[in-house]
């Protein structure tokens, strides 16, 4: 097999990868947080990937940004996608939110795009429209099944979950229109130092230890090495190759994906209703994508 043949195999099996990969971020929450405060165990994380891009860095002898702009957009682009975004999941994740319930709701956020995009541009078609209403309707099913139950989903858990919803969506489009091509080592040690100086703060205020034991290492060892070395370059080079709408279509491949996963290690379960209203959503989600009709 030739190289071309090889980096084209690659940059097709990449969108597959990254789900995958992605899909773990909502587990790894969930096995990891019974051990840890989730604002400090993030402040770790960031601290541990931005050593490991840093060092990468050196030993490549990549270029850092050229200008202070591209500086300060990428750090915008770090608090929003990492700081903001991690944040809100582990946080609800902590406080009682199932992980397939929250990459649910993240998994909202293509229709958001398509919409911003879309009012950007002019009108919001017919199509996008009923797109919407199906998205939403499928949400709120799973939603509202489980209002009290055990207060998974409650005020402070869903604010969290729409946080993160809200950071991702608008730290993709961000990157997306501000943020010049460069080494995607160098702009994730970046983003990674950014959203690290915003999370100690709020890390400091937590009474919980961490508690290290195999769990809570395993945890951290994975979000280090394959979700913020592997997932988070993933999606910087996704964003940087196509639209933003192409890239977060992706997305909403990883609730389903989740929901496997969830059933699989927590047994948490997939019910009727569960795949009633994740159908719905994706349906929805594809008609908002699908652009004009």
């Amino acid at each position: 097999m030739t190289a071309a043949a090889r980096s084209a195999g690659w940059l097709r099996a990449m969108p597959v990868v990254f789900v995958l990969i992605w899909s773990t971020g909502f587990i790894v929450a969930r096995y990891g947080m019974p051990y840890a405060p989730p604002l400090k165990f993030l402040a770790v994380r960031y601290a541990l990937s931005l050593a490991c891009f840093a060092a990468w860095v050196m030993a490549a002898h990549v270029a850092w940004p050229a200008t202070r702009t591209q500086w300060g957009h990428l750090a915008v682009t770090g608090i929003l996608m990492q700081a903001g975004y991690l944040g809100g999941v582990w946080a609800a994740v902590k406080f009682g939110m199932g992980s397939g319930l929250v990459a649910l709701m993240v998994g909202i956020q293509p229709v958001l795009t398509a919409v911003w995009l879309s009012m950007r541009g002019g009108a919001i078609t017919r199509r996008q429209w009923a797109g919407l209403l199906l998205g939403f309707a499928g949400l709120v099913l799973v939603v509202s099944r489980k209002f009290g139950q055990g207060g998974e989903v409650s005020a402070l858990t869903m604010g969290l979950a729409v946080l993160a919803l809200l950071s991702i969506t608008a730290g993709t489009l961000y990157q997306k229109r501000h943020v010049a091509p460069c080494d995607v080592r160098s702009a994730s040690a970046v983003q990674l130092a950014a959203a690290l100086l915003v999370t100690l703060p709020f890390a400091a205020m937590e009474a919980e230890p961490i508690v290290w034991n195999l769990h809570s290492g395993g945890a951290m060892a994975w979000s280090v090495l394959a979700l913020s070395l592997g997932g988070s370059s993933l999606l910087y080079i996704l964003i940087q190759r196509g639209t933003a709408t192409a890239v977060t279509s992706l997305l909403y491949l990883v609730p389903p994906c989740t929901a496997v996963m969830a059933w699989v290690l927590f047994s948490e379960p997939i019910t009727l209703v569960t795949v009633a209203g994740i159908a719905l959503t994706a349906v929805g989600v594809s008609l908002v994508v699908r652009g004009d009709s």
